[in-house]
């Protein structure tokens, strides 16, 4: 199991959201580099990295600040997981030619599934799904947008398509250090088949503990941001347990 240090990148810089308004972004670092380097020194194996600026726009907006993280990451031999903004098998192969180990597609999995199976029959392993959820309904377009379809029912549109993984977001619980809802991650992968990695609301080493303790549902790992911003999770103690839990 792996912990995912999370990077959003809002104008270039490195900020956290509330519950994911784009107008209750916090900035932690101005340098995107440097974050990961922290990130790195930590001894993480992944870093998560979602563009919040090209999830609105549609379209990859904050490309420089992810190609300098790619280079922390290839330096370090770390692999990057990317979302935001990424709508078409163009933006997916270029991603993976720079060296993006996995992209994350989130809107395009509710309105271009296609598109995903496409990408998952021709990019082995290197196709997430990100499935964003308020109070158990999809969130597309930056969670600008609430659909009718729920997270297992999308899910279970893509469980034979060879998706590496679910990024699943309670968006209730992002940045607001109230606690991951691991518990629905993990009814998400049993239902599913699908490894699920627990993202929203992490605050500290009791919901990493959690995460673990869900391997045998499916659930692979946890990204972090808040609570690593804010010392409330030490880094290498929380990669420790996860490790621990593979």
């Amino acid at each position: 199991m792996n912990l995912f240090p999370a990077i959003d990148l809002k104008d270039g810089a490195c900020v956290r959201l509330y519950k994911g308004e784009m107008t209750q972004a916090t900035v932690f670092n101005a340098s995107p580099a440097d974050q990961a380097s922290r990130f790195v020194a930590a001894g993480c194996r992944w870093l998560h990295v979602v563009d919040l600026n090209g999830a609105f726009a549609g379209k990859p907006v904050n490309a420089d600040a992810v190609a300098e993280i790619l280079r922390v990451a290839r330096d370090n031999d770390v692999e990057v997981q990317l979302g935001g903004g990424i709508r078409d098998m163009a933006t997916i192969e270029d991603w993976l030619s720079r060296g993006v180990a996995r992209v994350i597609l989130g809107t395009a999995a509710l309105r271009q599934p296609d598109l995903v199976k496409d990408a998952c029959r021709l990019h082995p392993g290197r196709v997430a799904v990100g499935i964003d959820a308020r109070d158990g309904r999809v969130a597309v377009e930056g969670w600008a947008e609430t659909s009718e379809v729920t997270a297992e029912e999308l899910a279970l549109r893509f469980a034979d398509a060879g998706v590496a993984a679910i990024v699943h977001t309670d968006i209730g619980r992002d940045g607001a250090m109230q606690g991951a809802n691991v518990a629905a991650s993990a009814r998400l992968a049993a239902a599913c088949g699908i490894p699920v990695i627990v993202s929203g609301g992490v605050a500290g080493i009791d919901d990493i503990r959690a995460v673990a303790g869900q391997r045998a549902s499916g659930v692979v790992g946890a990204i972090a941001g808040r609570a690593l911003y804010d010392g409330k999770l030490d880094l290498v103690e929380a990669c420790r347990v996860l490790a621990a839990a593979a």
